[in-house]
């Protein structure tokens, strides 16, 4: 049988998922701009994840359109990342969204199927494999940093410009870019960018 949504905790956890997404759109949209005028490639990383976040927001609260018009209350614990440090704020970010993907919205689905709500079961069973993605997304930069590789690496490479989109293979982008002469934070490996990170279609 299913639950009136109004005296559902589905209700709730839809509320607590929307501000999640909310803020987390926010917490990268501001780090975003922290990041890029040193490391402009990994920068766009936050902008890229917070326009997911935001479409997360979306569905979440489209799943409340019954409640359109009323003021719902929202409880929960929610991250404050706020670093100067590149790496910290990709740890921090990693270790959010690794707990929204395996605990939080795990939880929520198992509540709204047992509620009766299958189709708001199943977003969240989706977003929190999306989730899951954008903890290894930042965990994969967070560990090339610490390794000291995010713009050198062992083996040549094939490195792209996000600004020009000049290509060059090597172990390491240049200081400047040969082309468009931004410094080398612009640059990404080319196969980094099957994340849809940069932002000349690559």
């Amino acid at each position: 049988m299913i639950m009136e949504m109004a005296n559902s905790k589905t209700k709730e956890n839809l509320m607590r998922a929307f501000a999640g997404e909310s803020q987390a759109r926010n917490r990268y949209t501001f780090a975003q701009k922290k990041f890029a005028s040193s490391d402009y490639a990994v920068s766009e990383l936050f902008r890229f994840t917070a326009e997911q976040e935001r479409a997360h927001a979306q569905v979440f609260y489209e799943h409340l359109k019954e409640f359109s018009g009323q003021q719902l209350q929202v409880c929960g614990d929610y991250p404050v990342d706020i670093s100067d440090d590149l790496l910290t704020m990709l740890e921090m970010s990693a270790k959010d969204e690794h707990h929204e993907s395996e605990v939080i919205y795990p939880e929520f689905a198992r509540i709204a199927r047992e509620e009766g709500f299958t189709d708001i079961a199943r977003s969240f069973e989706n977003i929190a494999k999306i989730e899951n993605a954008h903890a290894e997304r930042f965990a994969a930069f967070a560990d090339l940093i610490r390794r000291g590789q995010l713009y050198n690496s062992e083996e040549e490479e094939i490195w792209v410009c996000m600004n020009c989109g000049f290509i060059m293979t090597s172990t390491q982008p240049p200081e400047q870019c040969p082309v468009c002469d931004v410094p080398q934070g612009y640059y990404i490996r080319l196969k980094m960018t099957e994340w849809g990170i940069d932002s000349n279609g690559f």
